[in-house]
């Protein structure tokens, strides 16, 4: 055995009986500190990647901004390209790889600039009178934007102007949808415009008309240019009463004008269209099932010349998610909802067997120059979005950038845990667990049973700055995330089995998660609490008057009753997915699964939360919940975010949201 002299052993002794230094606590405030990376973009020689970046500053506003960066991805110092106090985003490399165009709010409206590499002031290349919400460059001399315009004015800057002028004051409908998401439909409808940006060369509306083009998405960005420039494909919805149907078709259009010509008509959606690179093929993924949004998504691919299209996945009992074509156009790669991960496949273009080449979660591909590397964010249970770089084999995976790396190291965060046990059915469900960074397995925590929303949705090993389970971890909990029926990543029987039984296999799944989760060691049975949001907020809303095993409650914008939801919601498709029909044709489906049928139930202590801009789930069906709760004399509290909708989304209400949320819970588990 070594000897240490006695100087430097009476040191270690000296040391060891030091207290140790706590590490800091990975609070909400602590969260918002990272630094969130998204939508990064490879430069056409393959040698750079640009991405957006947004900071929230320590100001008592936690302002945020979002900046634009650049970084070689062979490996070296990233570098800030801009650094206005306006918004940068949606970087894009001009063909020749010599200037970016992006997105920017620094002259009111979002508008496209270009920033030359070598140097300079941006350049302003557009002056849309709504501003612009999508571009692309269609070769090396003009742009396809998407911008919100009147249907009668097109590209009319003065006729636009004119209309938003007189367009103040009550609002009148005479067909649904009249609101969407957080917005009242106003009139205005989403285009597609050519933008040439030669001097006097004028501006092409390529898809006018009364319908949005693409419409509010089920999956993606549903539109993009051919590779040379010439050729804009699209999803658009031409059905009848939008509000009741899932359905969109991919339509190309030149953008030297003509019409649009359909290419891909299925029962359901079809979308996130991608010309391959010689142009001769169109991929894209499709719903097979009509008015069924969480049906599986396929990736397909449309033979140009023969006007065959063919389905890649058709024994594939996962969703596609995110794809790119390989350089050469010989393959795709794309990520799959697959068990709580999203890993990377490839597979031919004509067709054949899928190969996983990489695991863990990862979105946003991109296929690099010369057909020899991938480009993709990746996420985790105790990490945000940072920029990796693989082999298009998935060999010799690694971080390109590692922004937050330093500052998470001194959270000292712990791994997701995967686990498995038996739900309704006798059927296997998995689920997450979370422990506090300083986890002792002497202890007893108490547990926090979080359930997602959708429902067709996941925990995954992923990252929210939403609902943080390392956020509830650092508060001393141990969090229990499971994946209960309807959850995406298990087969589409498993999805389906939520279909007109929202309160039955879920919650049986949920609680049997939670005897589960409470026979752990180190788990303090009778301090158990549970939250969910949408979905989640549904099922706590059920849970409430179905069992008062939980000490404590959180629902966050949950649905109470389900007739006056569905009457107030706008993507009607939903609920008559979901319940088999509407409130008066399958009256007894909306009693049964109604939580509002049991509030004569309630006892257990809740905090309601509600964004007023919510139109997914009106803030009434939040209201309804507290009074219910109210009447019943049980322990409650509203908690009304005027300026959110369905999200808590600023960095000021965050912080707020997570004190309300933790402070509840903790209320009701102390010791």
């Amino acid at each position: 055995m070594l000897q240490l002299p006695r100087r430097a052993a009476w040191m270690l002794v000296g040391l060891a009986a030091l207290p140790a230094t706590a590490a800091p606590t990975f609070d909400a405030r602590a969260m918002l500190k990272l630094e969130r990376l998204s939508d990064p973009q490879v430069s056409p020689d393959g040698a750079w990647v640009a991405w957006a970046q947004t900071h929230v500053g320590d100001d008592a506003a936690f302002t945020r901004n979002t900046d634009l960066w650049l970084a070689p991805l062979a490996g070296g110092a990233s570098r800030r390209l801009t650094f206005h106090p306006k918004t940068d985003t949606a970087p894009r490399f001009a063909p020749d790889g010599r200037s970016i165009a992006f997105l920017s709010a620094r002259d009111g409206a979002m508008q496209v600039y270009r920033l030359d590499l070598a140097g300079g002031e941006p350049q302003k290349l557009t002056s849309f009178v709504g501003g612009v919400s999508e571009f692309a460059w269609a070769g090396g001399d003009a742009l396809v934007v998407r911008a919100d315009v009147w249907p009668a004015c097109g590209a009319d800057g003065a006729c636009n102007t004119k209309q938003d002028a007189a367009a103040g004051g009550p609002l009148a409908y005479d067909a649904l949808l009249f609101r969407h998401w957080d917005e009242w439909e106003d009139g205005k409808r989403g285009h597609l415009f050519h933008v040439p940006l030669a001097q006097g060369g004028a501006v092409r509306d390529l898809t006018p008309g009364e319908r949005d083009t693409p419409p509010w998405s089920l999956g993606g960005s549903d539109w993009s240019v051919s590779a040379d420039g010439r050729e804009v494909c699209f999803s658009r919805n031409d059905d009848p009463v939008p509000a009741l149907s899932t359905n969109a078709d991919v339509f190309v259009v030149a953008v030297a004008g003509g019409l649009p010509k359909k290419v891909a008509s299925h029962p359901g959606y079809d979308g996130t269209c991608r010309f391959s690179p010689d142009g001769k093929k169109l991929a894209f993924r499709t719903q097979m099932r009509a008015g069924y949004e969480a049906d599986r998504w396929r990736l397909m691919v449309l033979d140009r010349p023969s006007g065959k299209v063919a389905d890649l996945t058709p024994t594939l009992d996962r969703h596609v998610e995110d794809f790119t074509w390989s350089a050469d156009g010989s393959g795709l790669h794309f990520t799959l909802s697959d068990d709580g991960r999203d890993p990377v496949f490839t597979i031919p273009a004509a067709g054949g067997a899928h190969k996983k080449i990489a695991d863990g979660t990862f979105s946003e591909l991109r296929a690099v120059a010369g057909g020899k590397a991938i480009v993709a964010m990746r996420v985790s249970l105790t990490a945000p979005a940072e920029i990796w770089r693989m082999a298009t084999d998935g060999s010799g995976a690694s971080a390109v950038t590692k922004v937050n790396e330093a500052y998470l190291a001194t959270f000292g965060l712990k791994p997701g845990e995967s686990v498995r046990y038996r739900g309704a059915a006798d059927k296997d469900v998995q689920a997450w667990i979370v422990k506090p960074a300083d986890f002792d397995p002497a202890r007893k925590y108490p547990l926090l049973v979080l359930i997602h929303g959708g429902p067709q949705g996941a925990w995954n090993d992923g990252w929210s700055y939403r609902w943080n389970p390392q956020v509830f971890a650092a508060a001393g909990f141990v969090v229990f995330a499971p994946n209960p029926r309807g959850s995406v990543g298990w087969g589409q029987q498993f999805e389906d089995d939520i279909n007109r039984d929202w309160g039955g296999k879920v919650y049986e799944d949920v609680m049997k998660g939670t005897d589960f989760a409470e026979a752990l060691p180190y788990v303090a049975k009778g301090r158990t609490v549970a939250a969910g949001a949408s979905y989640g907020g549904y099922m706590v809303n059920w849970i409430a008057g179905h069992t008062d095993r939980y000490k404590a409650l959180v629902s966050h914008d949950g649905l109470f009753d389900m007739n006056s939801m569905t009457l107030a919601t706008e993507e009607l498709w939903f609920p008559t997915w979901e319940m088999g029909g509407l409130p008066w044709e399958v009256p007894a489906e909306y009693e049964k699964w109604s939580p509002s049928t049991y509030a004569k139930n309630f006892k257990t202590p809740t905090l309601v939360v509600h964004g007023e801009l919510d139109y997914r789930v009106p803030i009434d069906q939040g209201m309804q919940m507290f009074t219910a709760l109210q009447l019943r004399d049980v322990p409650s509290r509203l908690l009304v975010f005027r300026d959110e909708n369905h999200w808590v989304l600023k960095p000021q209400n965050t912080v707020r949201w997570y004190d309300e949320v933790l402070g509840w819970l903790q209320r009701w588990t102390k010791e």
